[in-house]
């Protein structure tokens, strides 16, 4: 659903490129898999901090379909992480009413990590107080190669309304807000279908020092923001104070 700037909104969809975990832990000179370590206790705080303020969707972007460019002993030492993260994390989720989505292409990943991921969106799956959606071995290319492949494959016509149905993030509405940390101001093939009109952030920190506070800080300057969506302010205001215009249409 559009939105238009409502003083101290929450947005209902935050995206999040998790950027700065290897300079985290090059900065303390240590190997890059502690700072991913780090990275999900981040990501842990980031999951409880979201839930708590009313956010209904939460999407990380966990492992990009390049990364598996990067060397060889990152890659298994995050494959590894994701293996133990899953047995660690997944209860508390479920405790916690977060239901457990990963998106992005599963050939090519071992047996054991499917069947985990497999299982963690099972056990998960009637939860209802956020979803999280990890996007592994995940890149918007693909995603919206894979939407119309399928279309095609079905042989139903490739327009907006049908792409948007077949994409990987079908399930959920488009992020209103996208965060990137790490200082970079780019988003790196994630998400370039669904984040067409999402309000963007940038934050200076490292994933890893990430925090309440500043979720806090992004969050309100998305508050701020005036969302057009190509309309004009005067035409927002009117539409504003119109009933018919201000009921939801999200359905998570």
């Amino acid at each position: 659903m559009t939105q238009s700037k409502t003083p101290g909104a929450v947005p209902h969809h935050i995206a999040v490129v998790m950027d700065g975990n290897g300079r985290w832990a090059t900065r303390r000179f240590l190997p890059r898999v502690a700072g991913h370590k780090q990275g999900v206790d981040s990501l842990r705080r980031c999951v409880k901090a979201c839930a708590a303020r009313g956010v209904k969707v939460l999407t990380v972007f966990a492992f990009s379909s390049e990364n598996w460019n990067r060397p060889v002993d990152e890659v298994s030492g995050l494959m590894e992480l994701l293996a133990m993260a899953l047995g660690r994390e997944v209860p508390q989720l479920l405790a916690d009413g977060v239901r457990l989505h990963f998106v992005g292409e599963r050939r090519g990943l071992s047996e054991k990590v499917c069947a985990g991921l497999a299982q963690a969106e099972a056990t998960t799956a009637h939860n209802s107080r956020l979803i999280l959606n990890v996007c592994f071995n995940y890149g918007g290319r693909w995603d919206i190669a894979q939407a119309a492949a399928a279309l095609a494959a079905r042989g139903e016509p490739i327009t907006e309304q049908s792409l948007d149905r077949a994409t990987a993030l079908a399930h959920v509405p488009d992020p209103d807000l996208l965060i990137r940390t790490g200082g970079e101001q780019r988003i790196s093939n994630f998400l370039l279908w669904q984040c067409a009109y999402s309000e963007l952030f940038f934050s200076d920190r490292l994933w890893p020092d990430f925090d309440e506070v500043a979720l806090d800080e992004a969050m309100a300057v998305f508050a701020s923001r005036e969302r057009r969506f190509g309309k004009t302010s005067a035409q927002l205001t009117q539409d504003a104070a119109s009933p018919s215009t201000n009921s939801s249409s999200h359905s998570v």
